[in-house]
């Protein structure tokens, strides 16, 4: 019921959005589109409840791989559907709905796919039963007095743990900060590499156009969708998330401080070289984040998912609105020292970018970063 609530506001502010007149409109509609849209913390609990505990990792990585192929079809579906009239022009003719809002169409076709999955979310299971109280205690009741020989200690044990303060559970809050650290981290990387990379090279961009911009993305979701179903599974059952999680974070470190020395290249070994980064920057930080899907979803008894997740996306949420001002800021400033002594460039903006990434790793260590091992595994 809840995600079909939020899918309804996702189908009408997205489709405003794409009628906009001015920026203004265009920001507002984009505010609640963001606002109202709360999917990911409710998918997030669905997606580990109809899983065991030790398949848990491949019920979330599958909510990764969905981002992934968001970000095939996203970038393909702006850039070929959006200003149709100028681009299709026997198709869309002047002085049509489509030229009067040449971003309508890519929204209109979101808005369709949207509702679409609101249909068939009707026909979507529970995960979490409620069942009449006064009949479902009576039952327990009876249940606990045949299996604890009439103590029913289990029962008041389950009834204290309903009660339980979420901000005082040290295991879920502790995996909540670093997740929001390394959501600034991304949010900020998300939001300068495609400025830097359609920069020119006298800034130590790459002078890619949008369509090159696209491509790599393209290929970096393909490899995120294929990491997410088939290796990422393997991996966590290896190392666990939080050993996952720290190499993935040593391993980024060095990666992206080599993004200026790249841009020095090219011709075919600079688009090589950018796709193998960018793909591999993007598979280090999902394994990162999926890892703290894990363990917030672990923290936690199963009728509390929802609640843990629904703070985690708040929390998460707040630090992204951070994200792109920041990076796009220190992009900026970046680029107006070029002929700097210390760190010249980018050098200063994918340092700064690591500075983060590094606050992150460190966070992930004991005595800070804490797990939760008296969860019970849910049979569903």
């Amino acid at each position: 019921m809840l995600m079909n609530q939020l899918l309804n506001f996702s189908i009408i502010f997205n489709t405003l959005f794409g009628l906009s007149t001015s920026f203004w409109m265009a920001v507002t509609t984009r505010f609640f589109l963001g606002s109202l849209n709360g999917l990911l913390g409710p998918m997030k609990a669905y997606s580990s409840e109809i899983f065991r505990e030790e398949n848990q990792a491949l019920g979330l990585s599958t909510f990764s791989a969905a981002w992934g192929i968001g970000l095939v079809i996203g970038p393909a579906l702006g850039g070929y559907l959006a200003q149709p009239v100028v681009k299709y022009p026997d198709v869309f003719p002047k002085n049509s709905i489509w030229d009067k809002f040449p971003y309508f169409l890519p929204s209109l076709i979101i808005s369709i796919f949207s509702f679409v999955v609101l249909i068939l979310c009707i026909w979507l299971p529970e995960t979490l039963h409620n069942h009449p109280r006064i009949e479902s205690a009576a039952a327990a009741d009876d249940d606990d007095f045949l299996e604890t020989g009439g103590t029913g200690c289990d029962d008041k044990d389950k009834r204290i743990q309903k009660d339980e303060n979420l901000f005082l559970n040290w295991p879920l809050m502790s995996s909540i900060i670093v997740y929001c650290v390394f959501s600034l981290h991304d949010m900020a990387y998300q939001e300068v590499f495609s400025l830097w990379a359609v920069s020119p090279r006298r800034l130590g961009g790459l002078n890619f156009t949008t369509d090159n911009v696209g491509d790599v993305l393209s290929v970096t979701g393909t490899g995120l969708i294929i990491y997410q179903l088939f290796v990422y599974p393997k991996l966590e059952k290896a190392f666990g998330p939080i050993g996952l999680a720290r190499i993935a974070g040593v391993v980024s470190i060095p990666l992206l401080q080599s993004y200026p020395f790249i841009a020095m290249l090219s011709g075919f070994t600079l688009y090589l070289l950018i796709n193998i980064a960018s793909v591999s920057k993007n598979l280090l930080q999902v394994s990162i984040i999926t890892g703290m899907f894990l363990l917030q979803n672990r923290a936690v008894e199963q009728h509390q998912r929802g609640a843990a997740n629904g703070i985690a996306m708040t929390a998460m949420s707040i630090f992204k609105t951070i994200g792109p001002a920041g990076g796009g800021a220190i992009l900026a400033w970046s680029q107006k020292r070029m002929d700097a002594s210390f760190l010249p460039g980018v050098h200063m903006l994918f340092f700064i970018l690591n500075i983060v990434m590094g606050l992150g790793v460190l966070l992930l260590f004991t005595p800070f970063l804490t797990i939760r091992k008296n969860t019970r595994p849910q049979l569903n």
